[in-house]
């Protein structure tokens, strides 16, 4: 067992490999979805567009049908009414109105696949509709960041089985985004730039290509955390060429391919840098093999019982 911290960030975690249990043993049930009502219900299948809100926009396939589709959230954890200035009153309570925009991106007009199921070129769609959404919902007045993350099965907080993302403009910097600027700002050039400098020659590599690296990071919080990072200083997925988008796409691939053959919720989340500032792009991607306890609310210390090291070796399918 070890305790190690995360390589900028005042997070903690403590190692714990799970009495040499293989990989296989972390399988969830084969069906992670139990109340698919089927398409015919199905709030996002196509036929059934009046079930949601108004459509913001949506990318055409050549018969003129959509394939990707994005809407504001029926029930939304922001809105854009009120007053979006945080304020505080009697020197202890901090507050405003929640304010933003909240959607939904159905990635695939086909109810029985997931994010895994789609092609490389359907997920760099998917990435595509995420930069320009981004780009758009940042320029609105009194936004400061836009969170992008796709919830996978119900342990990752998702209702609806129908393959979908979603995106939360909000009106500040997020509390994590701001630490990893605010640490940033104490190295002299890009830490995580010579962080994958490392990384791709240590135990926790699993697979890089000429625009990607992708590992287990060395203070993983769950069981088969894997990180992707462009090896360029990108701040965001505007500054990505086609053929890099594509990169990306099939290293976010390569690796749910991996991930299915443990059945595992996920959750996938996109960091960049807010206008104004400095980070290095990347997407964490975040299995829900485990739950949180005691000790971990107790504390602030994770308990992570697959060891980095372990996770990269299953990701480059070196277990048998």
């Amino acid at each position: 067992m070890e305790l190690r911290k995360d390589y900028i960030l005042d997070r903690w975690v403590i190692i714990a490999p799970g009495r040499g249990k293989r990989p296989e043993e972390f399988k969830a049930a084969d069906n992670i979805y139990t109340n698919d009502a089927g398409p015919e219900k199905c709030l996002f299948c196509p036929g059934n567009e009046t079930m949601t809100t108004a459509e913001v926009g949506r990318v055409k396939e050549n018969t003129g049908h959509w394939k990707l589709r994005w809407f504001a959230n029926k029930f939304p954890a922001v809105d854009r009414r009120g007053n979006p200035t945080i304020r505080t009153d009697n020197k202890y309570f901090t507050y405003s109105d929640a304010f933003g925009e909240h959607q939904v991106v159905v990635e695939t007009n086909d109810h029985k696949k997931q994010l895994i199921d789609l092609s490389e070129d359907e997920i760099m769609s998917i990435l595509k509709v995420y930069a320009n959404r981004i780009d758009d919902m940042i320029n609105q007045p009194n936004i400061k960041y836009v969170t992008v993350f796709k919830n996978e099965g119900p342990k990752a907080g998702t209702s609806v089985v129908h393959s979908h993302s979603q995106m939360v403009s909000l009106n500040m910097v997020p509390p994590d985004v701001q630490e990893v600027i605010d640490k940033m700002k104490k190295y002299p050039s890009c830490p995580y730039c010579e962080i994958i400098g490392i990384e791709n020659k240590s135990l926790r590599h699993v697979h890089e290509d000429d625009t990607t690296i992708t590992f287990t990071p060395y203070a993983s919080r769950f069981n088969f955390e894997v990180w992707i990072f462009p090896k360029n200083h990108y701040r965001s997925l505007m500054d990505f060429s086609e053929d890099e988008m594509f990169d990306l796409a099939a290293a976010i691939k390569r690796v749910l391919r991996k991930m299915k053959e443990l059945n595992a919720n996920f959750n996938m989340v996109l960091f960049y840098a807010p206008k104004g500032e400095d980070m290095h792009f990347h997407i964490e991607i975040l299995p829900r093999l485990s739950t949180f306890a005691g000790f971990e609310y107790g504390t602030g210390i994770t308990i992570n019982t697959v060891a980095p090291e372990d996770a990269a070796a299953f990701y480059r399918g070196e277990h048998k």
